[in-house]
């Protein structure tokens, strides 16, 4: 979760991503930082994100990006 934070962080500083539960909803994270935060965690993890798994449900708190990125590792 460390690494993620960190690469939320880089991506879109001051944010209290370690509570925030509406990233999406609340347009703390838009387009533009959705998709560099895609190529951050395939870098990262090691993992391929599918076109349709980039949804709200995924990307609107930290701990739903990590238990995606958890799942795909699984899936591999």
């Amino acid at each position: 979760m460390k690494q993620l934070l960190t690469i939320l962080e880089s991506i879109k500083p001051g944010v209290d991503y370690e509570n925030c539960i509406t990233l999406i909803d609340e347009h703390h994270l838009d387009s533009l930082s959705i998709l560099s935060l895609v190529a951050e965690i395939e870098d990262e993890f090691d993992v391929v994100i599918p076109t349709v798994e980039i949804i709200p449900a995924n990307f609107n708190s930290a701990e739903s990006i990590m238990n995606l990125i958890t799942r795909l590792q699984e899936e591999e």
